[in-house]
């Protein structure tokens, strides 16, 4: 499969747009469009752990649980570039990596979400501290952030507020490496309770921002 690593962590259910610009990433792109099914355009995205996105040196090592994108939305420059848009469908993991041709491919295993008997509980609890999380905000802002309705679904809901919520990298790879929904539901009422009190404490240094990605059920 091929692999994408980037300076980021996706999370499934999220629609996210992409600049491709690499040479590499660009034979990646061309391949995907050559793909006839749409529902078959699909790629892994990592998250680097050393290295960088570009440049000579480049990434040198990625976190080997990820997450299947399907390549959705294509727009292609004159040039040669392309703008796109995934939407995260899975995780997965990287069980070999193979480096031999243009871009980074790999063996990978995908991972299931299963049904909790107590991730629903989990997942009003974490909804109901998000609520407070967004009206704190909302006035330290003076107006309306991270509106729109989120998923009931107890995994769709963890992967939404860990791609809404202002986190570290290693706070999101640690949600997207999390086994199951429960438990990552569990991480973020804790983490926007932190939040929460860093912005009681520190009122003019707002703890988060509007993410760049969007949530989606397809």
């Amino acid at each position: 499969m091929p692999l994408f690593p980037l300076n980021a962590v996706l999370f499934p259910g999220v629609v996210t747009p992409l600049h491709i610009f690499e040479e590499r990433y660009r034979l990646l792109v061309r391949e995907l469009a050559g793909i006839e099914s749409v529902f078959d355009r699909v790629f892994g995205i990592l998250a680097i752990r050393e290295g960088y996105e570009v440049g000579d040196h480049g990434m040198q090592s990625a976190h080997r649980v990820g997450t299947l994108v399907q390549l959705t939305e294509l727009d292609a420059y004159d040039d040669g570039r392309f703008d796109i848009e995934v939407i995260g469908r899975q995780r997965l993991r990287v069980l070999e990596y193979d480096n031999s041709g243009p871009f980074l491919r790999g063996d990978v295993e995908l991972l299931a979400d299963t049904d909790e008997p107590d991730a629903a509980e989990e997942a009003e609890r974490a909804l109901a501290v998000f609520e407070k999380y967004r009206l704190q905000l909302s006035e330290l802002r003076g107006g309306p952030v991270l509106a729109g309705e989120m998923p009931s679904d107890p995994a769709y809901l963890s992967y939404a507020l860990a791609s809404t919520c202002l986190l570290t990298l290693p706070q999101r790879q640690a949600l997207l490496e999390a086994d199951t929904a429960q438990l990552r539901l569990g991480m973020l009422r804790r983490t926007l309770h932190e939040e929460m009190r860093a912005m009681r404490a520190l009122p003019s240094l707002p703890a988060t921002e509007v993410a760049r990605t969007r949530w989606s059920p397809n």
